[in-house]
């Protein structure tokens, strides 16, 4: 991303004041750009301060595929519903860090295709520490509210079809697989996202990536 953004979003988390570790999330939909933008603010970020920063991605955070067995798996409601485990994520990572937590937190829980369990150990952060976490559905009501700071970063459902085929060819059979995927499965279940919770205007920070060498941040 542009340095001029990065040193603006840095300057922004470095202002968040809290009795207890900043929680700052890096929410969009499929090939926005969140973890690129996740990696290259934590780093900017420590470079201008000596506190600790955690860098996170929630995709360590999902549920085995044997066990979301609310929706048939290959759909959309799946997807947005059942393929991260919130109870997981709140418990081990996000209220540990929040106000009254004892800062003892897991970074994974699983790995990131979700078949095997992870052997990542608890760690204690400092108090004022940075948590720096990158996802899809962040604002969903279960993890909402422990945040305390929300980067959403837009990019139109064109942009995640083109992107996320581009990408996602390589690990599927073809580019007809992936795209197939982003139609039937990840867009459908990112527009209910989109549709039910408005994550861009609840946001307190919005980057539209639509061009990621000129990227354009917006204050809520």
């Amino acid at each position: 991303m542009h340095t001029e953004a990065l040193t603006e979003l840095a300057e922004i988390v470095l202002a968040v004041e809290r009795p207890h570790p900043v929680r700052v999330a890096i929410d969009g939909c499929s090939a926005a750009g969140k973890t690129t933008l996740a990696d290259e603010l934590a780093d900017v970020v420590q470079a201008r301060t000596d506190r600790e920063i955690v860098r996170v991605g929630i995709d360590y955070f999902k549920r085995a595929p044997e066990l979301r067995t609310a929706y048939p798996i290959e759909s959309p409601e799946s997807y947005y519903l059942g393929t991260w485990d919130h109870d997981a994520i709140r418990e081990r990572l996000l209220l540990p860090l929040g106000p009254g937590g004892d800062r003892r937190y897991t970074a994974a829980i699983r790995d990131p295709g979700a078949r095997a369990l992870s052997e990542t150990p608890v760690r204690t952060t400092a108090p004022d520490a940075v948590l720096v976490a990158d996802g899809g559905f962040l604002q969903v009501p279960a993890l909402d509210d422990c945040w305390d700071l929300r980067i959403y970063v837009y990019v139109s459902f064109d942009t995640v079809l083109r992107r996320g085929t581009a990408r996602d060819q390589a690990w599927m059979d073809s580019a007809a697989a992936a795209e197939e995927r982003y139609r039937n499965r990840y867009i459908p279940g990112e527009r209910m996202y989109v549709d039910q919770i408005q994550p861009r205007s609840r946001a307190q920070i919005v980057v539209d990536n639509e061009d990621p060498a000129n990227p354009m941040l917006t204050v809520n």
